[in-house]
């Protein structure tokens, strides 16, 4: 039986359309997939992603767990800073991406959000990691508490008038920071290439805010727009654009690799391997030159060799087909590849993988 979010009679009773993501039953879309995409990138829209882990860190290791479990240094983010990072297996491959919270000033206590379908997996590897090494860690998940994402140009604006107390806090926070008030805690954060805010709510709060938000003007959007919106700011996708068979360094996260500092997370001596021989693949983005669609698993034929899609689709932004592709390590932005679509090859040119940002395009 597929898992239901706090929210799941509000979304029926919107007329969303709900489909099984990750074991759970969501929202697609609750009419035009197209305005709501077009509503964020313009406006306000808020996203149900309660299906989503949290997951609180504490205790005397905490601090210490996080450096060894994840490949960017967590050392060096001040109080109420988020960081984006992989977390790996010994080969190098991505087990999860995820974005870890400090909360304030304590250096032993975090909060983390996990994927839906990679969560089970990911608490276990965790626990896993602190029995090996003895560490004295509590990593709690949270099924008590929903998450709502809030995001577009006038976000700011409209919790402000949804919710003026959390505006208060929230709003002045710079990119990648977080607050709390009460029971609420919120990230300037989001996974569409916009401005906007993830806020985490008790469940029997989460209603209310979501109303607070649709009433104040923020469009309702389901999953379906939130692929296209994260796919056209070159954000990947679990499980499409990497997953534990392929590292970071072949995923266009390379940046979220710090190895400069004298920390042995699992994953790292195989990462300094590959970099040390050459990297044989790297993630790029692709704009179609002719009509039709990209789709994920396409083969992408270029100079150096093959490669292949790994997530693509039409751009309500750009009105094009756009598209992530995992293709050799010489091939470079500007170039044209020719992939090949359903209807037979097309010509495609290389792009850096960030097609639009703030709601301007940027190919």
């Amino acid at each position: 039986m597929l898992k239901r979010t706090a929210l799941y009679e509000v979304h029926l009773a919107a007329g969303a359309r709900m489909v099984d993501f990750g074991g759970w039953e969501m929202p697609l879309h609750y009419g035009s997939q197209i305005e709501e995409h077009h509503a964020v990138r313009r406006d306000a829209g808020v996203f149900d992603v309660s299906h989503m882990c949290v997951v609180d860190i504490a205790w005397a290791d905490a601090r210490a767990f996080l450096q060894q479990l994840l490949t960017a240094d967590i050392g060096r983010r001040g109080p109420d800073r988020a960081m984006y990072a992989c977390m790996l297996n010994e080969r190098g491959g991505v087990l999860d991406d995820l974005i870890v919270y400090r909360w304030g000033d304590d250096p032993n206590r975090f909060r983390a959000i996990l994927n839906a379908a990679t969560a089970e997996r990911d608490l276990q590897w965790m626990d896993e990691l602190v029995s090996s090494r003895r560490l004295r860690v509590e990593c709690r998940p949270r099924p008590d508490l929903a998450i709502i994402a809030l995001q577009g140009p006038n976000s700011a604006a409209l919790l402000a008038r949804a919710q003026p107390e959390l505006a208060a806090r929230a709003v002045p926070l710079d990119g990648f920071h977080s607050t709390r008030l009460d029971a609420a805690f919120v990230g300037r954060t989001g996974y569409t290439g916009e401005d906007g805010f993830e806020i985490v709510v008790p469940v029997e709060k989460a209603a209310g805010v979501w109303r607070s938000l649709t009433a104040s003007g923020a469009r309702a959007c389901g999953l379906g727009a939130r692929d296209t919106l994260r796919l056209e700011a070159g954000l990947a996708l679990y499980g499409q654009d990497m997953d534990e068979s392929v590292t970071p360094l072949e995923s266009g996260l390379g940046w979220t690799v710090e190895l400069d500092a004298d920390r042995s997370f699992v994953g790292r001596v195989a990462l300094e391997r590959q970099r040390a021989s050459g990297a044989l693949r790297q993630l790029l983005g692709l704009k179609l030159l002719d009509k039709g669609v990209l789709r994920a698993h396409q083969t992408v034929v270029t100079e150096h060799g093959e490669g292949q899609i790994t997530s693509g689709s039409f751009s309500p932004t750009l009105q094009v087909s756009i598209a992530l592709a995992r293709v050799p390590a010489a091939v470079q932005p500007g170039d044209t590849v020719t992939a090949q679509l359903r209807a037979g090859p097309a010509p495609a040119r290389v792009v850096k993988p960030r097609f639009v940002r703030h709601g301007r395009p940027l190919i």
